[in-house]
């Protein structure tokens, strides 16, 4: 049941999360990785069969006091390791949050031993959060065509986390919960007409079109939009 209900209401971390799992269960064990902007730590443990290191440059004020243990705290685009230090690098949703993003693909390439392997989300369009570091959102796929060929790095997948319907089904949902009478309660002058509206509303931003979301990507009719992109690339050597 939560496994379904995150697939439907939480689609986007859930899928990312999810990719990240199969990412790191085909990673050998006793390899050396590092998680670059690590946060709070999420994907610890699931690499806890290789040589686990976590990089952030903490001072993120939502985040202070709640970082997983770093090995490294450093601005993303210098990395305090030698060259070629890691088997596998891991950039989850931190590029938008990097004044120079392309300066910081060529860093996690430098860091990246012949032969390893860089595992990088970021997401295609996305509200303001972690303010006021958030500098760009509109990762596309042509952007990672061009600056990690250029950075050394030959993509082996470039994957969608779904399609327009299903960020169509996540916006409704965020819809729904901007107008819930219970964040507008201040608002005395509106109470009846936003308890109104969010009722009338309330089953189709919070059921059919998320669920309608799903399915419909499902036949592949619009790829004019995703929530982001997963990316494996390889290091040659």
């Amino acid at each position: 049941m939560k496994e379904w209900y995150n697939r439907l209401y939480s689609y986007n971390n859930h899928n990312r999360d999810q990719w990240v799992a199969a990412q790191a269960a085909r990673t050998q064990s006793g390899l050396k990785v590092l998680d670059v902007g690590a946060g709070i730590g999420p994907y610890r443990r699931l690499f806890a069969h290789c040589e686990y290191y976590a990089h952030d440059f903490g001072q993120e004020p939502e985040t202070l006091g709640k970082y997983t243990p770093l090995d490294y705290q450093s601005d993303v685009t210098d990395i305090p390791v030698p060259d070629e230090s890691f088997d596998v690098v891991l950039c989850t949703e931190v590029l938008e949050h990097v004044p120079e993003p392309i300066k910081a693909i060529h860093e996690l390439a430098r860091i990246l031993r012949p032969g390893g392997r860089l595992l990088l989300t970021a997401p295609l369009g996305s509200l303001l959060h972690q303010e006021p570091y958030h500098f760009y959102g509109g990762y596309t796929p042509y952007w990672y065509r061009k600056f990690l060929p250029e950075a050394g790095l030959e993509i082996e997948s470039l994957e969608a986390n779904n399609g327009f319907f299903s960020l169509f089904g996540q916006e409704a949902l965020r819809f729904s919960s901007l107008i819930d009478p219970r964040r507008t309660s201040h608002l005395k002058w509106s109470r009846p007409g936003s308890m109104l509206l969010w009722l009338i509303t309330l089953p189709f931003l919070r059921g059919v079109f998320p669920l309608l979301g799903e399915r419909l990507d499902r036949l592949e009719l619009e790829r004019v939009a995703t929530a982001g992109y997963h990316v494996a690339a390889i290091k040659p050597g």
